[in-house]
């Protein structure tokens, strides 16, 4: 069995909110304990790059994601980023060949009850085994191209464009 190299990068889906004024930081990867929960068999390994709300990213995070996930040994690549910068991370990822990557996040932290964390990481786990060599973003139940998608606001939600 192939084993899937998980990586967390922050956003929205490991924040820990303090108080009602939204004051927030990025805290420890959620991602072992959510496929603890949901009993995934599936052998994976995690490794933390950044914990960084994906607003405050620039072009240098992403190259050090880029150089991460090229000189890993693995093929199978998952990760947790946060939503509102995904589609150019992964676009800056497209150049890496003979990998499948699948980049996914949350709308809402993993830590609360109503997230959508848990759901996006399945599909992220399903998505990364079953998917031919390239770059994907998994949300909101679909698999879409980066190249393709866009993140509408508005609606809270993943689209293709």
């Amino acid at each position: 069995m192939t084993k899937i190299k998980i990586f967390t990068v922050g956003g929205t889906i490991d924040k820990i909110y303090f108080d009602k004024k939204s004051t927030y930081q990025v805290g420890d990867p959620k991602i072992v304990e959510v496929l603890q929960e949901a009993n995934v068999t599936v052998e994976f390994e995690t490794e933390s790059i950044m914990q960084k709300d994906s607003l405050d990213m620039d072009e240098s995070d992403r190259q050090l994601i880029y150089e991460k996930i090229l000189e890993d040994p693995n093929d199978l690549i998952v990760i947790t980023h946060g939503t509102d910068t995904m589609v150019e991370t992964a676009k800056t990822l497209a150049a890496i060949p003979d990998k499948t990557i699948v980049l996914t996040g949350s709308m809402q932290p993993a830590r609360f009850k109503n997230s959508d964390a848990m759901f996006n990481i399945g599909c992220a786990v399903a998505a990364v085994q079953t998917l031919p060599h390239g770059v994907y973003i998994t949300m909101n139940g679909q698999i879409f191209n980066p190249a393709k998608t866009r993140k509408n606001v508005d609606m809270n939600r993943f689209e293709k464009n």
